[in-house]
């Protein structure tokens, strides 16, 4: 789609944006909210999570509202569901039967049926409901599915009403249909509200949430539903915009904005001082020591580590204010204890089975001497700590280091002290079409790549020569990859330099540019047409 460059100022216009977290571990719509505010817009960022209370802070000129998914329902909401012929948002409509019979459920609590028989039992049901209900009510049965997506509305919608936006940005897909039906109502009223739709992933291709075989089917409904209300469509790559276009048959290809690191300098204040709304104000932490594989883990902590594929950031926390400004950012290698010498493999980033990192621990008794970074949102979780066991008893504990997130705007110098940055992503549908954020944090630390043969990332590396692809889940040929960049690492840091470098479109700065270019088309008045 293409825009006019001369485009007028934001001029305070009003912009809402809606996520379905708690803000603090998403940079993208961090980055988001506060350079649409550093253009002139008035920004608002709302959050909905399982939080006490309400959370405000700001970031940059942006304010931050995280609303409590579990304050206390009042008798009948405000909202309602215009135009659906159905019932509005709990009025009348009972929940969807559970899954497991009254029966099933007293076995299981009675230790008399194993949850995950109790879980295969219930599919059959859940089959029948997705059927039932896809029969009487089409794309609109999540309200019988998933009427858990109402929790949003009934938390976020009056907020959004309130606030009177000009343009709504609903990042990812449980708050499209929030953002639509808000757009509903104040077009009903007489103002004017355009809806950005900014899809973080390809939804057919994410892995449930839960093991719930209503799961999908009702979120793709929802999207289905209320996808044609947005004005305009954002998202992470090139090969999802294709993927869209062909899913919703939209009349135009989304704007692509990558999901790229912030390169400008943070702006300071008084020397040892934070800029104002540099870090959020929430449950501050310090600077952690690394906790070794070598320290002792119980078995009886590990859990089941699986979570979505997604393309939310890296190394966005809430984080002590002597920490982010006024010092230079944490070095990763000295944060290890390791000397300049020691090859260093570092991954950033949520921790789960199928983001491959037990394949990094598997290929490290290969490479002697290698040591291996996690930096993640919380070192003591269970799936990190499971790893962690792993690394113990390949014998390579005191090779693997664990330490949290830095501020995403100091991510990308807190890496640079690594050797190789590492993406041992499995195959899965989102994976094979993203080009996630720690891959554009790790080129811009100008750190060597090795990635799986997923394809799109697998493609962009073997393209610019910025690294080795391995084949997934194959410790022994990551190992081999591993090797080739350690053997000559100028020659893969040399992609980032010279002309053709990809680094200088590969910064938030540009990607944000497009974000605002698209909110002055959708702002600006179409001039009436000459008598």
């Amino acid at each position: 789609m293409p825009y006019d460059a001369a485009t007028p100022p934001a001029a305070g216009r009003r912009v809402v944006m809606l996520v379905d977290n708690a803000v603090e571990g998403d940079s993208r719509v961090q980055k988001a909210a506060r350079s649409a505010a550093d253009a002139g817009w008035d920004v608002t960022l709302l959050g909905c999570a399982r939080v006490d209370a309400e959370r405000r802070w700001r970031l940059g000129d942006a304010e931050v509202r995280v609303l409590p998914l579990d304050a206390p329902r009042a008798p009948r909401p405000a909202v309602g569901d215009p135009g659906d012929g159905a019932p509005g948002p709990r009025d009348g409509l009972p929940r969807p039967v559970g899954g497991m019979s009254g029966l099933r459920r007293r076995l299981v609590a009675r230790g008399g049926l194993p949850l995950r028989a109790a879980r295969l039992a219930r599919r059959p049901v859940e089959h029948a409901q997705v059927r039932y209900w896809a029969a009487r009510l089409g794309d609109r049965a999540w309200r019988r599915l998933e009427p858990g997506l109402w929790d949003y509305e009934r938390v976020a919608g009056p907020v959004v009403d309130a606030l009177r936006p000009d343009l709504i940005h609903a990042h990812d897909f449980r708050m499209l249909g929030v953002a639509a039906r808000a757009v509903d109502r104040a077009r009903a009223r007489g103002r004017a509200v355009k809806l950005v739709w900014d899809a973080h992933e390809w939804l057919p291709g994410a892995r449930p949430r839960r093991d719930n075989a209503r799961w999908l089917p009702a979120h793709l409904g929802y999207v289905r539903e209320y996808v044609g209300h947005a004005d305009a469509v954002v998202t992470v790559s090139d090969t999802l915009a294709d993927l869209l276009v062909r899913d919703h048959a939209l009349p135009d290809r989304p704007t692509v904005v990558l999901n790229a690191p912030v390169t400008a300098a943070e702006p300071a204040t008084a020397a040892g001082s934070v800029a104002a709304g540099s870090v959020t104000a929430a449950e501050p932490v310090t600077a952690a020591e690394p906790v070794t594989a070598a320290e002792p883990v119980a078995a009886a902590e590990f859990g089941p580590g699986a979570v979505r594929a997604s393309v939310t950031g890296t190394g966005s926390v809430p984080v002590d204010a002597g920490e982010a400004g006024g010092r230079e950012a944490p070095d990763l290698r000295a944060r290890c204890g390791l000397a300049a010498g020691t090859p260093l493999l570092v991954y950033s980033g949520a921790m789960a089975v199928q983001r491959g990192v037990d394949t990094v621990v598997e290929a490290l008794p290969r490479l002697p001497g290698v040591h291996l970074a996690l930096v993640v949102a919380d070192p003591a979780a269970a799936y990190v700590r499971q790893v962690v066991a792993r690394a113990a008893r390949h014998g390579v504990a005191d090779r693997v280091h664990v330490l949290p997130y830095v501020p995403h705007r100091q991510l990308v110098a807190f890496l640079a002290t690594a050797d190789v940055g590492l993406i041992p992503l499995h195959h899965w549908p989102n994976h094979e079409i993203a080009l996630i954020t720690k891959f554009f944090e790790y080129a811009h630390a100008r750190l060597p790549i090795v990635v799986s043969d997923v394809r799109t990332m697998a493609d962009t590396v073997r393209a610019t020569g910025q690294g080795e692809v391995f084949r997934a889940l194959d410790a022994a040929d990551l190992a081999r990859a591993v090797r080739a960049v350690l053997a000559d690492p100028a020659r893969y840091r040399a992609a980032y330099d010279g002309p053709d470098s990809p680094l200088s479109t590969w910064t938030w700065e540009a990607q944000a540019a497009r974000l605002t270019t698209l909110y002055h088309h959708l702002l600006t008045p179409t001039p009436a047409p000459l008598p």
